[in-house]
């Protein structure tokens, strides 16, 4: 930070230009390809990057696209429907027509400074998006128009040089999350893999359950937390991302089925489908497209429940017995004929131990590797935004 201070302060002391990005930078057009085609024509090993919107990529030979559809400079992707965001692309590539991308042949512009300072611009790109109606989308004046801070070229180099440090710690906190993720992954399916010996039963005999089906609650701005699917993620529950509200004197109507207890194991039947966590309080209502189980005591313990519903066997069963297009999801009444291992109790609390001590490396959302990742993240958005503010010359 004190280099970027001394550049400024050398180069810049009384403020910087603005300029429109449109006059900065070159916009390239994509190529025309449908999402069908991406797919059937993808090849893992080629050497150009196809992008779509959100993660959709392929790759393609040379030889696959018309020459002047590919391109080979450093570029900033900008990815204009659904989800808007930006993305950085220094090999050869090309997009969807309905992208567009951007490259610099200026000499005093550093094309992923510009790519950091777009990436500030993205939540609020995302506001207007989604007033633009049923389909979130941007048009090209809205980044050709963007006025943006453009000091010395040395200031931008190192801007970019201090920003990648701190995406590639991140990166490093993620690969390292990835893989313990993958090993916990592969000792559960392993724990979790019975001789025939094992007798299954159908979820419906092993537990008692609710299924919260039915009116949508009214929700309110206080009052008993709603958890709803988006909610519950793969082995936890994110009090977080979506904070909804239900009032507290419906209650009882709103758990007439069921009311919660600590331990109870929660399993998303829609809008995800399969997820599954236990619930670590009792002060929260649930809402529809998720069913709550609870185990028979003597029969089954709900952690080792939690973690067979994970597993990679119950997962597949799962899939199979879904129904829907687009959007996959399972009935109660056919999710309670499925069937888990039920071997003996004392089994039950080894496995369960075992895989509850991984998980806190992966899963859970307080402590260890996922809890640095995020703060790590806040403190980058943070120098990032601080960095790319800039007072604009007289």
């Amino acid at each position: 930070m004190r280099e970027l201070d001394k550049l400024i302060a050398e180069l810049c002391p009384n403020g910087v230009e603005f300029v429109k990005l449109g006059d900065i930078a070159v916009r390239t057009k994509g190529t025309p390809i449908t999402a069908a085609q991406m797919k059937t024509r993808d090849k893992s090993d080629a050497p150009v990057k196809i992008f779509a919107g959100g993660k959709t990529v392929a790759y393609f030979d040379y030889s696959d696209l018309p020459a002047k559809d590919i391109k080979n400079r450093p570029s900033v992707i900008v990815k204009s429907r659904g989800v808007i965001e930006f993305e950085y692309y220094d090999k050869p590539f090309s997009h969807k027509n309905e992208l567009w991308s951007y490259h610099s042949e200026r000499d005093d512009v550093d094309i992923k400074y510009l790519y950091y300072l777009l990436k500030t611009q993205e939540s609020r790109l995302q506001e207007k998006a989604m007033s633009m109606g049923a389909f979130p989308q941007i048009s090209i004046p809205d980044t050709e128009q963007l006025r943006v801070p453009l000091p010395p070229l040395e200031v931008q180099r190192e801007i970019v040089r201090i920003l990648d440090n701190f995406t590639e710690l991140t990166a490093e906190l993620t690969a390292e999350l990835t893989a313990r993720k993958k090993q916990y992954n592969h000792y559960r399916d392993e724990l979790l893999t019975f001789d025939k010996g094992v007798i299954y039963k159908p979820l419906g005999e092993v537990c008692e359950y609710a299924d919260y089906r039915g009116k949508t609650p009214k929700k309110t701005e206080s009052g008993t937390f709603l958890i709803t699917a988006k909610n519950i993620r793969k082995g936890y529950i994110d009090y977080e991302t979506s904070k909804e509200y239900v009032n507290s004197a419906d209650y009882d109507t709103i758990m007439r089925r069921g009311k919660p207890n600590i331990g109870d194991v929660l399993i998303t039947t829609e809008a995800p489908c399969g997820h599954v966590a236990q619930l670590d309080r009792d002060d929260i209502a649930l809402a529809q497209r998720v069913i709550k189980y609870r185990g028979h005591i003597g029969i089954i313990n709900n952690s080792f429940l939690k973690h067979i519903l994970l597993a990679n066997e119950f997962q597949l069963k799962l899939l199979k017995a879904t129904t829907g297009g687009t959007v996959k999801g399972i009935k109660g009444s056919r999710l309670h004929k499925l069937t888990v291992p039920v071997p003996p109790l004392e089994e039950q609390d080894r496995i369960a131990t075992l895989l509850d001590r991984f998980e806190v490396l992966t899963t859970d959302i307080s402590i260890g590797l996922p809890a640095e990742i995020a703060a790590r993240q806040k403190q980058y958005e943070y120098y990032r935004d601080k960095l790319l503010t800039f007072k604009e010359i007289a």
